[in-house]
């Protein structure tokens, strides 16, 4: 009778673990990939999803993505890429981890006229996610690169693409997404140069991506507000997860940004992004930072992306793990 009883408590624990487990394979998994070892960085743009499929997605490399060959990457079947700007597309980055300081880090390694983006799609054979003109754009330099023209995945606005069975939708943004002189070729690109031009290149944006456990995430880019983030993001996709850029001047600052998540997306939870200081000191936020005005005006559960920390998300857009 003893024996029956331990029997049966073991196997009662064994699928209180196997609960567990399938509980976490359930999450989505979001990696940040910044500048300085869990750290919240001023150029911090990067981050890693995937799915409870395997499927993974990087959305805006910019410059502390170091290369095609970093090897925090892995496997990357897809590759999001709001605009063009530098710190998002990436000219440049790192020779190493925690080179510089978190406010200036050292992006000494040049990219350009290729950038980091192009550099990850070509090494990891990913599909890039584009919207706007840069369909045709990406897919000539791809191609002429060395990879397949048909890597390129154009999605405009209120369009949808998928990869590994995970849904990818273009929203708008309010932003502009001018391409440096430094990714084009003469004599376009000494033309624009020697009048301070840049070449546009279709509107800039964000995306709504919803994942196999069913979290809908809404990737603002860089943006301003919009109405677009009540009745696109809000009400058709429903966004259960938020990742905000918050630095002000070039686009939303940290109240203007927690008015779009309070009033505009309502999100049941919100990674800060893109703010353009060094929020955090050994893994912890610094007073008197954007980042905690920001963190302390939002009215729903506030994340702050350190570099190399993984956090999970369930479907609902609740972190079960990793979070801070």
């Amino acid at each position: 009778m003893k024996h029956g009883n331990l029997a049966r408590r073991l196997l009662f624990c064994a699928c209180c673990l196997l609960g567990v487990s399938l509980a976490n394979a359930a999450n989505v998994k979001i990696t940040p990939l910044g500048s300085h070892d869990g750290e919240f960085c001023a150029a911090d743009r990067a981050l890693i999803f995937e799915d409870p499929n395997g499927t993974r997605i990087l959305y805006d490399a910019g410059r502390t993505v170091r290369g095609g060959n970093d090897p925090r990457l892995g496997k990357i079947d897809g590759v999001l890429l709001s605009h063009v700007h530098s710190d998002h597309l990436g000219d440049r980055h790192q020779a190493a981890a925690n080179t510089g300081t978190c406010a200036v880090p050292d992006f000494s390694v040049k990219s350009a006229p290729l950038s980091v983006t192009e550099e990850v799609v070509l090494t990891k054979k990913a599909k890039l996610f584009v919207g706007g003109e840069m369909g045709s754009f990406f897919a000539s330099r791809i191609k002429e690169a060395g990879g397949a023209a048909d890597q390129v995945q154009l999605v405009r606005f209120g369009g949808q693409s998928k990869v590994g069975g995970v849904s990818i939708a273009s929203v708008p943004a309010a932003h502009s997404n001018g391409l440096e002189a430094q990714f084009l070729k003469a004599p376009l690109a000494e033309t624009l140069a020697n009048n301070a031009l840049t070449a546009y290149i279709g509107p800039a944006g964000g995306f709504v991506v919803t994942f196999s456990n069913g979290l809908s995430v809404y990737l603002s880019g860089d943006t301003g507000i919009i109405a677009d983030q009540d009745l696109v993001v809000r009400r058709f996709y429903k966004a259960k997860l938020a990742v905000l850029n918050i630095g002000g001047t070039f686009s939303t600052g940290p109240l203007e940004a927690a008015y779009v998540v309070n009033d505009l997306v309502q999100p049941n939870a919100v990674i800060a992004s893109h703010a353009n200081e060094a929020a955090t000191k050994q893994g912890k936020l610094v007073a008197g930072t954007k980042t905690m005005q920001f963190k302390a005006a939002v009215k729903v559960s506030t994340y702050i992306p350190l570099s190399g920390k993984t956090m999970e998300f369930s479907g609902e857009g609740k972190c079960v793990a990793g979070c801070q």
